[in-house]
């Protein structure tokens, strides 16, 4: 073991604390050369400091354990643009909750605590659609589309699970609501989507308000995001007590526009995506048992794809109120591709094709159309929803638009697919 260092003298090496290498040979992410039989004491090779200042580098950047295992797997390149992209996230990320923190800022100091609505507004172009997995009897996932809205849930199955998804995604669809000096004619919807008529509307539940009402869609849109999903809350406790079970649960997954703003609310396992500059990113975690194994660093990702425990959700909307959703504010710019998708989805579809498919040339609703048939073609074993929105260059005074997607009931939240 003369050529080997101990523990102490790699960790100084390495500019890593002896206790650092201990966890990370737990995690593996570097395994010493050799452990002592007796003393159980570690002992690491000098070739091996290039991987540990790697490690001790991408923790510096603030990269989680399981992500850092990842690029370490990695060749250079890859592992160089892996980097670049977590960082770009880094930076939008931490752009978000900056002007979140100046909000709060102003609100505490009694200045101005809302999100201002832009005079002007990026055109958002979208399409939605849901359809049950060839395999299932059911479908309780819900998309839904709208000029200023998005919206996936994905509700349980069994008794009221469609209901519990539809409820979810009509407590934030209330939010999307037009004022009466911006009203276009009825059923005027963006070029190349298709028109829905007012029948095909869900009618508002007591105390709600319908679309096409003289109301401006809300100014703090994070509060009004939170208000909404409490909202939900109630709702799906009432459809709980109407179940044999007297339980129910959904997903809820929704992204809201203000100017070149938005919201997004998040609790499930439903995902949300950006498709930017070339570029795939997540923007929600899935609240499942098995991803909070993989953030422990307990299981790789491709060893969490086939867990057996992957459907088991620790955060959800089931009518408790007992789970918070996740809540953020983000820039939306031209150019931006965004995806919304039940698990259905990427749980047969890995974001490799996700980010090939979303690069294509095709608008909206070709987009939808072809990622359905790629989950169809990988055998579908859930239901599938999937929302996609294009944002183009900024216009004034754009009318929010009809609900619209490839089938107006799910659209509109009477159909949906789930579980």
């Amino acid at each position: 073991m003369r050529e080997l260092l101990t523990i102490g003298a790699f960790a100084r090496a390495a500019r890593l604390s002896p206790k650092a290498l201990r966890l990370y040979d737990e995690l593996g992410l570097l395994r010493p050369a050799a452990v002592d039989g007796e003393s159980g004491y570690r002992y690491y090779h000098p070739g091996q400091l290039e991987q540990a200042r790697l490690i001790s580098s991408l923790r510096r950047l603030g990269m989680p354990l399981a992500r850092v295992r990842q690029v370490c797997d990695l060749s250079a390149p890859d592992a160089a643009e892996a980097v670049a992209a977590y960082w770009r996230q880094v930076t939008a990320d931490t752009a978000a909750r900056g002007r979140l923190a100046a909000l709060l800022v102003g609100h505490l100091s009694g200045r101005d605590g809302v999100v201002e609505a832009s005079t002007t507004m990026p055109e958002i172009r979208y399409a939605a659609r849901s359809e049950p997995g060839p395999v299932r009897t059911s479908n309780e996932d819900v998309a839904y589309a709208g000029e200023r809205l998005l919206v996936v849930a994905d509700g349980m199955r069994g008794p009221g699970g469609d209901r519990a998804a539809a409820a979810a995604v009509e407590a934030v669809r209330r939010l999307r609501s037009r004022s009466a000096r911006d009203a276009g004619p009825p059923g005027d919807v963006p070029d190349g989507a298709p028109k829905t008529s007012p029948e095909d509307l869900p009618d508002a539940p007591p105390g709600g308000v319908p679309d096409g009402s003289p109301e401006n869609l809300p100014e703090d849109l994070l509060g009004a995001l939170a208000d909404a999903v409490r909202d939900a809350e109630r709702a799906i406790r009432d459809i709980a007590a109407s179940t044999p079970s007297g339980e129910t649960v959904t997903t809820l997954t929704a992204l809201v526009w203000a100017g070149s703003r938005f919201a997004l609310a998040h609790i499930g396992d439903s995902r949300a995506y950006l498709f930017r500059d070339g570029g795939l990113f997540r923007l929600t975690e899935d609240h499942t048992y098995v991803q909070s194994l993989v953030g422990e660093g307990r299981l790789t990702p491709e060893e969490a794809a086939s867990d057996p425990r992957r459907p088991l959700l620790v955060r959800a909307l089931t009518g408790a109120g007992a789970s918070l959703p996740d809540l953020s504010l983000h820039e939306a710019v031209p150019g931006d591709r965004y995806l919304l998708c039940s698990d259905g989805l990427p749980a047969v579809v890995p974001d490799r094709v996700l980010r090939e498919t979303l690069a294509g040339p095709g608008g909206p609703r070709e987009v939808v159309d072809e990622l359905i048939d790629l989950a169809y073609a990988a055998g579908a074993p859930d239901n599938v929803a999937c929302v996609v929105a294009d944002v183009t260059a900024a216009v004034a005074d754009v009318v929010t638009a009809a609900v619209t997607a490839a089938d107006a009931p799910e659209a509109a939240g009477d159909g949906g697919t789930t579980r």
